[in-house]
């Protein structure tokens, strides 16, 4: 009998739901008579704060020495205090890919009932997570995307080419009206995807305004160093430039502290990530800092509520449809002096 069960599971996460669908929808429906319901859609059993079926969450992500990366942990595991009825298994934290596939195998022995991983390698950590939906658990893969959909039932995470758009769009709107206007870019590590995403998304939309050129351009590795080092070449290398396009909030301190040691200004700066010391900045209004773009860690609370939805088996608050999606990429909202008293209890340190 548990064997049968278990390849029920296995057949729901792989697709196999739509075997079910037509009981769903008869135990769903109003009062319509069975098979006259035009199609219409039908309140779907969806999650709520109220304590339900118990499910047990495990949780693995990489190492917290970013403060993004921690801040993911934090909303996870503070998103999880809030349901009575959720018990989270978290790892400690590993860039080391062996480690963390061997912590998400733990979980998987544990048998818990869904789990969220944030991979430090998503290509390495492709075949544990097809492992874990393999054995009837499905996955919440958080950001760096796993090789294969196969490996996860659902994806959330950030829009890097987005914040690069959104960076540039709101640049463009500042210099539109000035002539032979000049922006640099103090870029991610050039080794990441991501990063190269993000310049993309910027060039892009700058397209959309021919008055404005990049002039330079000079990569960084998101620390707190490395943003100041890089951002000494790019302001000894461009004495005059209308603004910056920094990629991540935490090399933008450093940034900022080369701006202030060159005593430098004239130009405005737009960062990304949100950052609690960025809302900060941009709400005194006294420097270059004008705007940063999100990428917010929220999303690992969102995980859970997408862990705690699977593992009861219902849909999701605000649609119509009986099951969560299967991928969900989340808006790269630009924050400025405003609406920052909006999104500061949501800043990371």
């Amino acid at each position: 009998m548990a064997q049968d069960v278990d390849t029920t599971r296995r057949g729901l996460l792989f697709g196999a739901a739509a075997i079910g669908t037509g009981a769903l929808l008869t135990a769903c429906t109003s009062n319509e008579p069975s098979g006259k319901s035009g199609g219409k859609a039908q309140q779907a059993a969806v999650t709520d704060e109220k304590p339900g079926k118990r499910v047990t969450i495990g949780f693995a992500g990489p190492q917290a020495d970013h403060g993004w990366l921690n801040a993911i942990t934090v909303n996870a595991k503070e998103r999880a205090k809030k349901y009575a009825d959720v018990t989270l298994e978290a790892t400690e934290g590993s860039n080391d890919t062996a480690a963390q596939i061997g912590q998400v195998e733990t979980l998987i022995n544990k048998k818990v009932d869904v789990l969220v991983i944030l991979p430090a390698d998503g290509k390495a950590l492709t075949q544990v997570g097809l492992k874990a939906m393999r054995s009837g658990i499905p996955v919440v893969n958080l950001d760096r995307v796993f090789n294969t959909p196969q490996a996860y039932r659902c994806w959330i995470g950030g829009d890097n080419y987005g914040m690069g758009l959104s960076a540039g769009h709101y640049i463009g709107e500042k210099l539109k009206g000035k002539k032979n206007a000049k922006v640099v870019e103090l870029a991610g590590l050039d080794t990441l995807e991501l990063t190269q995403q993000r310049t993309k998304g910027f060039d892009d939309a700058l397209k959309n305004y021919p008055n404005i050129k990049k002039v330079a351009r000079q990569a960084a590795e998101f620390t707190v160093e490395s943003g100041q080092s890089k951002m000494s070449q790019l302001l000894q290398a461009q004495r005059n430039f209308d603004a910056l396009w920094n990629h991540d909030d935490d090399q933008g301190v450093g940034a900022l502290r080369a701006v202030k040691q060159a005593g430098r200004d004239g130009f405005l700066m737009v960062g990304g990530a949100g950052a609690l010391s960025a809302f900060q900045e941009i709400k005194k209004g006294d420097g270059v800092l004008k705007a940063t773009v999100l990428y917010p860690p929220t999303m690992a609370a969102s995980a859970i509520d997408l862990a705690r939805a699977l593992g009861q088996g219902k849909g999701i608050g605000g649609m119509a449809e009986f099951e969560i999606p299967s991928s969900i990429t989340l808006y790269s909202a630009v924050v400025d002096k405003d609406n920052v008293d909006r999104y500061m209890p949501t800043g990371f340190q």
